[in-house]
């Protein structure tokens, strides 16, 4: 199988290039390198370009004719995205928009689309499974919700067969500690946990105690970043597997939470030591609790998380922090 894996430089990107390459399959990967990191990956063929540009995408859809396309260039910040909103539905929106119009106009009908549980908004229930309603509550969770619907439409109009993946925490890295969790500003709970553990920061922050949990801090669902990989080449199959052009829609996750006091005590258990923390007011609209129901990837793909103790989420983390090369 020939997969062309749009933003393949980035966290999410190059694990399953990693992933891709295990299983024998021939990867390009189609990145601006924005965000992305040409470190993390190698033996692959690469395109650098403008998704938004039809001009830069095209000629790789034509010449390189990948059976799947799989896309990961999104931008991904909360915060940034309420204060540009125009960058984030420029990249996000009609970026994923110029793909799948040159996919269309180059007959290749294989999508495996990454999506975010922001699409869920403010969370009416503790579970989160496919059927609860959506309504982000930020540009990002929008942006990522019109590119759902537009996949939709093109499934149905024009004969594409996607899979729309709702990712939860993505975690962790690579066990072989080559690739890892590297962003700029860093924003995600674990590496920055980690940071601090390793002294690239004086602490972690944390966000308020008083949240309506068991133990007043945020609750949050943490999949290792290769068994979302792992769910993308189960995604292909069903994909095959389907009688029609088919639109596929699974949450990824691990179906459990862990508070955040959780996850730095788990991290200071991995590496050996207590970590620095630092207290702040809790943040407006953090949901104090969001947990996938994964059943129907478990169900329909056969998916099963090969590491879903947070203890090894974070074991994984931790050697990539501490031999980062990146």
């Amino acid at each position: 199988m020939k997969a062309l894996v749009i933003g393949g430089a980035g966290y999410i990107g190059s694990h399953m290039v990693k992933t891709l390459q295990r299983a024998g399959h021939e990867v390009a990967v189609f990145d601006n390198f924005s965000t992305g990191h040409r470190e993390a990956i190698e033996d692959v063929k690469i395109y650098e370009g403008d998704l938004q540009a039809a001009a830069e995408i095209d000629p790789v859809l034509s010449g390189y004719r990948p059976d799947l396309v799989l896309h990961f260039a999104a931008r991904s910040l909360v915060a940034e995205s309420m204060v540009d909103p125009a960058l984030y539905h420029a990249n996000n929106t009609c970026g994923v928009m110029t793909l799948l119009d040159g996919m269309r106009r180059h007959k290749l009908d294989r999508l495996v689309f990454s999506s975010t549980a922001a699409v869920y908004g403010f969370p009416q229930q503790r579970r989160i499974d496919e059927s609860h309603p959506t309504a982000p509550i930020n540009t990002y969770g929008w942006s990522k919700l019109f590119c759902e619907s537009m996949i939709s439409d093109y499934c149905r109009a024009y004969g594409l067969r996607a899979a729309v993946l709702r990712y939860f925490n993505a975690s962790g890295a690579d066990p072989s500690g080559t690739i890892g969790e590297a962003h700029e500003p860093e924003t995600h709970l674990i590496p920055n946990v980690l940071r601090a553990a390793v002294g690239r920061a004086d602490k972690v922050t944390v966000f308020g105690k008083d949240h309506d949990t068991r133990d007043g801090y945020c609750v949050r669902d943490y999949i290792h970043v290769n068994d979302l990989a792992d769910a993308h080449l189960l995604a292909y199959d069903a994909l095959n597997r389907a009688d029609q052009p088919d639109f596929q829609l699974y949450n990824l996750g691990n179906g459990q939470g862990f508070s955040v006091i959780e996850v730095l005590r788990a991290a200071e258990a991995v590496v050996g030591r207590t970590i620095p923390m630092e207290l702040a007011d809790r943040r407006a609209g953090d949901p104090p609790v969001l947990v996938a129901g994964a059943g129907k990837a478990r169900s329909i793909l056969g998916w099963t998380p090969k590491i879903p103790e947070l203890h090894r989420i974070i074991a994984t983390a931790w050697r990539w922090h501490q031999e980062q090369r990146y």
